[in-house]
């Protein structure tokens, strides 16, 4: 089945480009073999799935697919912080409200270091990314885990 990791985004995949950064993978097919492998939170299907998206992944060399996971994933962030906001914007519960305000910070800074990343990639100074890409997977998994304390 090809089912989403569950949470408030849509964020797992950016663990798969931190992954792809240090993996000897070449293509679309080894790349999502090897995230399945190792990340079954996220498995081949959910990976393939995920690079679908943008077309060019399909051709794509492991750099290549590294710039493309980014740029998803920044869109996805932009998305989830749109989608913190109008929750804000109807929630009475104030502990909820608050676990929302802390996300948005989170994902804020995830945007940020998404486009470090990028730029990382873009130069090829891969570790720069690698670094950059880790704080974006501690980030969204810090708003996720806040959420399960409250039993959300």
């Amino acid at each position: 089945s090809c089912q989403e990791p569950r949470g408030i985004g849509k964020l797992s995949p950016v663990s798969s480009s931190s992954f792809l950064v240090s993996s000897e993978a070449s293509t679309l097919d080894d790349t999502c073999k090897s995230v399945g492998a190792s990340k079954k939170d996220i498995g081949y299907d959910y990976c393939i799935k995920f690079f679908q998206a943008d077309n060019a992944s399909a051709t794509a060399d492991k750099r290549g697919l590294v710039v493309i996971a980014t740029k998803i994933t920044r869109g996805e962030a932009a998305n989830t912080r749109k989608r913190i906001d109008a929750l804000k914007a109807s929630m009475m519960d104030k502990k909820v409200s608050g676990r929302l305000f802390d996300c948005r910070m989170h994902y804020t800074a995830t945007l940020k270091w998404m486009e470090a990343a990028a730029e990382g990639i873009k130069s090829g100074n891969l570790q720069e990314a690698k670094t950059n890409l880790t704080g974006v997977i501690l980030g969204t998994d810090t708003c996720e885990e806040r959420f399960r304390e409250l039993g959300v």
